[in-house]
C-alpha cells in the first residue's frame, strides 16, 4: 500500500478518504473511534502524538502526516494526474488554500471544537462550557452563511477553476450542519447543489459506503 488513513467515520479525515478515492493510489484504513476516545489511547497516540485525525502513513516515510490542509495539499501536489488542486502559482490555487486555512483553523477548529469539545478552551472549569457551545454555533452559523454567499455566484465547485481538494471538506461541514441541527437544505440552496454534485461523484459514494455515513441528517 502507497498510504494508511488513520480515520473516524464521518469525521474531517473523511475528506482525505474521498480524495485518495479520486486519486486511484492504493491505501489502507485504519478506524479510530473518536467517539470512544480511542484517538487518546496509547496505541494510537504512539502514531500520531497530536491524538487527532487524520493521519496519514506514507511508504517510505518514518512518521505520519498529520493536518487536514497538509495531507491534502499532499495527496493532490503528489498525484497531479488527479486535477485536484489548480496550477502552481496561480490565484486559484492561492484560493484553494485561502478556503482550507479559513474552514480548518475557523469555522473547524474554533466553532465546531466550541460546539464539541467546549473543554479545549476551559479545562479547569467547566462553568462556562454552554457559552462556548453557544458561541461555536454562532460562529458556524455566520460563516456558513459566508460559504453560501460565495457558492451562490454560480460557480460549479469551490473554487472557480474546478473541482480541487476544498470540495470534499465541505461536504464534511455540510454534513455537520444537519448533525447539529441547522436546516441546511431550506437555508443554504446553493452548497446544497454543491453537495448534490460531491454525492453524484463515485469516489464520493465509495468513501461515505465504506465509513457507514449519511450527508442528510
Amino acid at each position: 500500500m502507497d498510504y494508511r488513513l488513520y480515520y473516524s467515520p464521518g469525521a474531517c479525515s473523511l475528506a482525505v478518504h474521498v480524495v485518495l478515492e479520486e486519486i486511484g493510489a492504493p491505501y489502507a484504513l485504519e478506524a479510530v473511534a473518536l467517539a470512544r476516545a480511542e484517538n487518546r489511547q496509547a496505541r494510537y497516540l504512539a502514531i500520531n502524538p497530536k491524538g487527532f485525525v487524520p493521519a496519514l502513513e506514507i511508504a517510505g516515510e518514518p512518521r505520519v502526516l498529520t493536518e487536514l490542509p497538509a495531507i491534502l495539499i499532499y495527496l493532490a501536489r503528489r498525484h497531479p494526474q488527479a486535477g485536484l488542486l489548480p496550477e502552481t502559482g496561480t490565484i486559484d490555487e492561492a484560493r484553494a488554500f485561502e478556503w482550507l486555512a479559513w474552514l480548518a483553523g475557523w469555522v473547524h477548529g474554533i466553532g465546531y471544537a466550541e460546539i464539541w469539545r467546549p473543554e479545549r478552551f476551559s479545562r479547569a472549569d467547566s462553568t462556562p462550557h454552554e457559552a462556548l457551545r453557544a458561541n461555536g454555533r454562532a460562529i458556524v452559523e455566520e460563516a456558513y452563511a459566508k460559504i453560501e454567499d460565495i457558492l451562490g455566484d454560480g460557480r460549479t465547485w469551490a473554487v472557480a477553476s474546478g473541482y480541487c481538494v476544498v470540495d470534499p471538506f465541505l461536504l464534511v461541514l455540510y454534513r455537520w450542519g444537519n448533525r447539529i441541527g441547522i436546516p441546511m437544505r431550506e437555508r443554504y440552496p446553493a452548497w446544497t447543489a454543491h453537495t448534490e454534485r460531491m454525492l453524484e461523484r463515485a469516489a464520493v459514494g465509495r468513501v461515505l459506503e465504506q465509513e457507514g455515513v449519511l450527508i442528510e441528517g
